[in-house]
């Protein structure tokens, strides 16, 4: 099994000062590091968690063409952009004393999403410059007793809705993905 998910991620924005300068100060609220190319080669910003042993990290480099992103259409491309939160706590500070106070645009308040998983926690917010689609989402790792019976309630609620279904969504949802060993035809 893979221990880890995406490398990194590499947006194109609108007016590259002025995405750094927000994103460097939402980052940095944040706790992430930055580096940059220093414009060999190719201009980008990086930010990452950990460094210098970082396992992942999302790139800004200066877009060519474009207009602002609309997440609400479901345009091609990447919807949204999910960065971990340590608990919910830091869900309702990075709301309270950055979103708020910076003004940016949250398209989905602070709240449990008991769909997703038990004991998810998200707030929801676009980048001002560009419209990239942001979430701040926290997952517990080992969920409360009370959270995994609200995801299953809710499910259940879902499951109801969907005579067609066989089996329980939790259970049909799981996709088999061929692997290398598999003959492909």
């Amino acid at each position: 099994m893979r221990m880890k998910g995406v490398h990194h991620i590499e947006c194109s924005v609108l007016n590259y000062h002025e995405s750094i300068q927000f994103f460097d100060k939402m980052f940095g609220w944040l706790g992430y590091k930055s580096f940059w190319t220093l414009d060999i080669e190719y201009r980008s910003t990086y930010y990452m968690t950990r460094f210098p042993f970082f396992h992942s990290y999302i790139g800004i480099q200066p877009a060519q063409s474009g207009n602002k992103l609309n997440h609400a259409e479901h345009s091609t491309g990447i919807h949204h952009v999910a960065l971990w939160a340590k608990n919910r706590k830091e869900v309702d500070d990075f709301y309270t004393t950055f979103l708020l106070k910076n003004n940016v645009e949250v398209t989905d308040l602070p709240a449990e999403y008991p769909t997703y998983t038990p004991g998810y926690y998200a707030v929801f917010f676009n980048d001002p410059i560009t419209g990239i689609h942001f979430e701040l989402s926290y997952t517990p790792m080992i969920p409360s007793i009370s959270s995994y019976f609200k995801w299953l309630k809710t499910l259940k609620s879902i499951w109801k809705k969907h005579p067609e279904w066989k089996e329980a969504p939790w259970k049909a949802a799981m996709r088999k993905l061929p692997s290398k060993n598999d003959e492909h035809t």
